[in-house]
């Protein structure tokens, strides 16, 4: 059997005897000579050549996605005959600490402390004494009802950091009840939560049903001081919503990691608000654990067993 490793990642795969391994560049076509490969890992693979490889990979029985999220996947045109598999577990970590640094940086204000200090400003605004408790603004994480859209993985890893910090967590998935120790509601119970949310971290995944689904009727529920973060996938959120809430001060602000376009066009409105936050689609990039799950899986391919995170 044969499977194809990109050269996005460095991979030190221990794979079975009668299993072969072969490095592919994920920007260009699979090579002829490799077209009769079973099993296809992706990680990072560009549109063109993931379709290409759909196309040409004539045994293709298995893909393995590194990503967290699917959706790259599943749009190649794979026959429904190859099973995909997700890398669901390998972002955890990393997901968790940059959202925890989005959180942090609205509380703490580092948006408009750069900005000072690129203007050689003392912002003695933002420092000095302040108020114990500030009802009117997102300041700190103590007391803080964070809610959590998409109660998964990351979301488990995330939580008990903001609750070492002081939050009250709640999360939305779709199964109600508690994961890791905290409450979790449906979409039924998703419109009581979101009048006392100071923030709104929505981690859901693409999906049809989830496109533009933080959008105005959602944000127009939150708080003006409440604050939403996405490090989901940039099609959840109605990017011009958010905008017109941030714009007329119906929401306080946004930390955003993924958008509809990627990069973010330089003309788009966002980046100008000084109450938007912008990172490059940087909360994750590193599949943790990544050789381990290949390996795990190829094991039970090979023994006809189920596949972990399998999705298609």
């Amino acid at each position: 059997m044969k499977v194809l490793l990109p050269d996005s990642v460095e991979l030190d795969v221990d794979l079975p005897a009668g299993v072969t391994a072969v490095v592919y560049r994920i920007d260009e076509p699979v090579p002829e000579e490799h077209t009769d490969a079973e099993v296809l890992v992706v990680w990072g693979n560009p549109p063109a050549p993931l379709a290409d490889a759909a196309r040409r990979l004539r045994r293709l029985r298995w893909v393995q996605t590194l990503a967290a999220g699917p959706d790259a996947v599943l749009a190649a045109g794979f026959g429904p005959e190859v099973v995909v598999t997700a890398g669901l577990g390998l972002h955890d970590q990393t997901v968790a600490e940059h959202t925890l640094a989005l959180v942090l940086a609205a509380a703490r204000r580092l948006n408009l402390l750069v900005r000072a200090q690129i203007g050689h400003r003392w912002a003695g605004e933002l420092g000095g004494r302040q108020p114990v408790r500030d009802t009117g603004a997102f300041r700190t994480l103590r007391d803080a009802h964070v809610v959590i859209w998409g109660f998964g993985g990351i979301a488990g890893t995330l939580a008990p950091l903001l609750a070492a910090l002081g939050a009250r967590v709640t999360g939305v998935a779709r199964t109600a009840g508690e994961r890791h120790g905290f409450p979790v509601v449906t979409a039924a119970g998703f419109p009581a939560l979101l009048p006392t949310a100071d923030v709104l971290i929505s981690i859901l995944p693409a999906t049809p049903a989830t496109a533009g689904a933080l959008g105005a009727a959602v944000l127009d529920l939150l708080p003006p001081h409440a604050w939403v973060v996405n490090v989901g996938r940039g099609s959840t959120l109605d990017e011009a919503a958010l905008l017109a809430a941030v714009q007329s001060g119906r929401i306080a602000g946004a930390a955003l990691d993924v958008f509809a376009t990627e990069p973010l066009p330089p003309s788009a409105g966002l980046w100008d608000e000084p109450n938007v936050i912008i990172t490059p689609h940087a909360a994750g990039g590193r599949p943790v654990g990544a050789a381990g799950l290949i390996e795990e899986n190829v094991a039970a391919f090979l023994a006809g067993r189920p596949l972990r995170n399998r999705v298609a």
